[in-house]
């Protein structure tokens, strides 16, 4: 039998590229072990693929999936539209949150300033002074030292 050339193959796919790819797929099933649908005659894988693309003992569909899927790094998984919203709208949320919370917060010197005692009069604000000259240092009763009346008592 003569050999098949792409002229042959032409009429069963018209675009040569689409052709080529397809007819390399086939040879790579055939390399990888695939049965041969036509007498091999000492031929190539190549022109062993052309001639069975020619008489169209493939099917040129199966050939097509079969040479997109070899040729894709990542498989697409579909994911739940709905869980794929929630999850959008849960991050808005917690953004507008996140605002909400910062511009409520006080500054330090507004913190500072709000803590500090504002008072009127003078007779308002405690006198410190009246009370340290009340409190007793040798008095035993307020620290429950017994001993420790004096600093020379340490020697």
């Amino acid at each position: 039998m003569a050999r098949v050339t792409v002229e042959d193959c032409i009429d069963k796919i018209p675009n040569r590229y689409d052709l080529v790819l397809i007819a390399a797929q086939r040879a790579k099933d055939i390399e990888s072990g695939s049965r041969i649908c036509v007498d091999r005659d000492n031929d190539k894988n190549s022109v062993v693929a052309l001639r069975e693309i020619s008489e169209n003992r493939v099917s040129i569909e199966d050939l097509q999936r079969s040479l997109v899927m070899g040729l894709q790094k990542y498989v697409e998984i579909e994911e739940p539209e709905d869980e794929e919203v929630e999850i959008v709208s849960a991050e808005k949320e917690l953004a507008d949150l996140d605002e909400t919370f910062s511009s409520d917060m006080i500054s330090d010197e507004d913190l500072n300033s709000a803590m500090q005692i504002h008072g009127g009069d003078d007779d308002d604000m405690m006198d410190l002074s009246d009370d340290a000259a009340d409190f007793d240092m040798d008095d035993e009763a307020d620290f429950g030292d017994d001993g420790f009346d004096d600093a020379d008592d340490l020697d």
